[in-house]
């Protein structure tokens, strides 16, 4: 027969026999509210609400002060805690840390400001009965907070397979422990699922690609849980409309400026070879991956906006149609019909892609924003991964990821605004 000891008191034996351990939440204030629930494991229905205390005042109406931590601690030294899950009425995990002995679980992510949460604690005693408990508290609202607003781009629709999602803060944060606060907040889903990550593009910016391109026809679903979370004093997250993108299909047109051809892949299938002409030497395309930004039927195209002088042997003033712009600076795909004969032959623009108007409004038709354009082999940069419109696939999946504040580091030198090249044709 297996020794018990000998109860300390009445409260002592009826702790052992119920599997229980006696529980202080602390919270730094009140809370509103509390109630126990059965564990079906148990020889008998758990319940240790006798035993449960709170720092501060009890029942006098204050609510938890979201700014202290959340603590639970087991005070009979015969039971121990075995797990513990924390989370709000929308749905938000509370992390936190179990100490080995089971003595002690505090929080380590921020509490939510102006929220109720529901906090399930398990035990077991000695013997390894098992028990229960359920406490409910709500949090106050702090005073002289500023909250951080979030606006996910682009606008809700449909993109292709290269389109990243952007995220647009209010406020500059800069510290990386907030930022890593700010970005666990940032919810990207989609279907089917993928591997991806943020990247911080500057202190109010931040852009979301998967490793690879989305896959065609999948849905994305973009959200923010940071509302009442602590950010930094005086900081906490607001609120922040969600987000649906949905994905056509695969669509990339390939550049090669040393061919002079253009192929068009769908779907992983080649539909289209259209001769084309790059940039010429001095005003060379760039390299490199860029996503379609816009399509303009008409666009008018002056070399003095870019510090061409007019009259000059490189002047020019043209109106352009089918443009399906992949750079800010003015860099499209376009219908050039005044250099039809150096198509598929020679490059002889001032940056752009062109091609035959037929072939153009073909291109203008097919693509939408969102879809790739790649040049290869020309003897231009590559194209800037920020500020000139969607460089992002231009990093490899280690360099983006060192963008994250959920990383180890940021990656350096990638986070200024880049220098942006004259609109050419």
């Amino acid at each position: 027969m297996r020794h018990t000891r000998s109860p300390r008191g009445a409260g002592a034996g009826r702790s052992r026999a119920a599997g229980c351990t006696l529980l202080v939440l602390a919270l730094g204030a009140g809370v509103t509210g509390c109630s126990s629930e059965g564990n079906p494991l148990s020889a008998e229905p758990y319940d240790a609400a006798d035993r449960i205390s709170f720092t501060g005042a009890v029942g006098d109406g204050r609510k938890a002060d979201p700014d202290k931590p959340l603590e639970v601690v087991a005070e009979d030294a015969d039971g121990r805690i075995t797990d513990v899950t924390a989370r709000d009425a929308a749905g938000r995990y509370v992390a936190g840390e179990l100490a080995a002995d089971g003595s002690r679980w505090h929080s380590t992510s921020p509490l939510a400001a102006d929220a109720q949460y529901t906090v399930r604690v398990s035990t077991e005693d000695e013997d390894g009965a098992p028990g229960r408990k359920v406490l409910t508290f709500t949090t106050g609202r702090p005073s002289s907070t500023k909250h951080l607003a979030v606006t996910f781009g682009p606008e809700a629709g449909t993109y292709g397979v290269g389109q990243p999602v952007t995220a647009e803060l209010n406020a500059p944060v800069r510290d990386p422990a907030q930022r890593a606060v700010v970005e666990r907040a940032l919810k990207v889903e989609s279907t089917p699922a993928v591997t991806g990550a943020w990247h911080w593009v500057d202190d109010k910016k931040l852009h979301y690609r998967p490793k690879d391109y989305w896959p065609a026809h999948a849905t994305v679903n973009v959200r923010s849980t940071l509302e009442g979370l602590k950010i930094g004093d005086r900081l906490r997250g607001g609120a922040a409309e969600p987000l649906t993108l949905r994905i056509g299909d695969r669509v990339i047109a390939v550049t090669d400026a040393a061919t002079h051809q253009l192929t068009v892949y769908k779907n992983g299938e080649a539909v289209k070879q259209i001769p084309v002409t790059t940039g010429k030497p001095g005003f060379e395309t760039r390299n490199g991956v860029k996503v379609v930004l816009a399509k303009e039927r008409f666009v008018r195209m002056r070399s003095t906006t870019v510090g061409i002088a007019e009259g000059s042997a490189e002047s020019y003033d043209l109106d352009v149609h089918f443009a399906t712009r992949v750079t800010w600076s003015g860099e499209y795909v376009h219908a050039a019909p005044w250099s039809v004969g150096s198509q598929g032959y020679a490059n002889v623009s001032h940056g752009c892609v062109g091609m035959n108007t037929a072939n153009a409004e073909w291109f203008f038709d097919t693509v939408r924003e969102g879809d790739l354009v790649e040049v290869v082999n020309s003897a231009g940069d590559t194209m800037e991964p920020f500020g000139n419109g969607y460089g992002d696939w231009n990093l490899d999946w280690t360099r983006w990821q060192a963008g994250s504040a959920l990383t180890t580091g940021t990656a350096p030198g990638l986070q200024e605004t880049a220098r942006l090249r004259p609109t050419t044709v």
